[in-house]
């Protein structure tokens, strides 16, 4: 019996509740294993994909011996239907069975793929159409408040360098926790990360990000190998620690919204699309694969014009 517990972050995972996450057999664990190994070799995806992939068909595999199906192959179009609807159920929300379903999905047409079964039996599920939440962005006077954090107390430097480069350049946290000097060239205004699927991208660094993080380098000296952002001895910082500073100087700048790391990001793609108007190249500074996840930024700007039309057009006004 293996716990776990409902968590909501800013990526939408939800761990399920209290579920018995044991495989139906030690065959299903060799193969799932084998897809697994698969999809981190062969298609790179991330630890935290392949995580949530694990979990995903642990889940299946603890009803399907609760229904005392000992063989996950064997399982067909209307059993999985209902695993599906039991996790509906569950309470999971439209987001969490999605990916769920996507798991599921991926498994089968890989068993497919090396002719374990005959047919995917989740090829013609589809799970709730979940409602899609726009992201909150600062507006540029908060973001311009917020860097302004003072740079003459304690780890002022850092800080300062911490939150433009966020801003500057729309890095992920799991990005910029593991940077290191020798990743930015800051004569040519570029940092290089590796993203999600280990894809590599260069992005620009603006100069007020530039004068911060050669502030920064000036008082620690550190080597080319050393971590931007070091936390206790010397390691890179944790993802953590960095979320929960954002959110103290955010605060302590006077900012009544919660402001995290994520929020950094979804605010440098809305103010560049904005002033740009280049949705791809949006998707290439961010590092999205699909341009459908670039496109929800296209409803903010929206978002924002309605705004502006709203407050200036003599038919728009409403009545006082």
């Amino acid at each position: 019996m293996c716990p776990s517990t409902i968590v909501d972050d800013p990526s939408g995972l939800v761990l399920s509740p209290m579920i018995n996450v044991e495989p139906a057999s030690k065959s299903d664990t060799a193969v799932i294993d084998d897809f697994l190994a698969h999809l981190q070799v062969e298609r790179r995806m991330s630890a935290h994909t392949l995580d949530a992939y694990r979990r995903d068909l642990a889940a299946l595999s603890a009803w399907a011996d609760k229904q005392d199906i000992r063989d996950l192959t064997q399982l067909q179009t209307e059993p999985l239907r209902s695993f599906i609807a039991s996790e509906h159920r569950r309470g999971l929300s439209a987001k969490s069975l999605q990916r769920r379903l996507s798991a599921c999905r991926s498994y089968y047409q890989w068993l497919l793929k090396h002719a374990r079964i005959k047919a995917n039996p989740a090829a013609s599920l589809r799970a709730p159409k979940a409602s899609r939440k726009l992201p909150q962005v600062l507006d540029a006077d908060e973001a311009a408040r917020l860097m302004e954090v003072p740079t003459d107390v304690p780890l002022g430097l850092r800080d300062r360098a911490l939150l433009e480069l966020f801003y500057s350049s729309g890095l992920r946290l799991s990005e910029l926790c593991a940077l290191r000097w020798r990743d930015l060239d800051l004569g040519g205004g570029l940092v290089t990360v590796l993203g999600k699927g280990n894809k590599q991208r260069s992005v620009p660094v603006g100069s007020h990000a530039r004068n911060a993080l050669a502030a920064w380098l000036g008082k620690t000296g550190a080597a080319d190998d050393a971590p931007v952002f070091p936390g206790r001895h010397g390691a890179p910082i944790s993802q953590r620690a960095v979320q929960l500073r954002i959110k103290q100087l955010a605060q302590r700048q006077g900012m009544f919204k919660h402001v995290h790391p994520h929020m950094l990001r979804h605010s440098f793609a809305s103010h560049v699309l904005e002033s740009s108007g280049d949705l791809r190249g949006v998707q290439e500074l961010l590092g999205h694969a699909d341009i459908a996840t670039t496109q929800i930024y296209t409803h903010l700007d929206f978002q924002h014009l309605a705004k502006v039309y709203d407050a200036a057009h003599p038919r728009a006004k409403r009545k006082p």
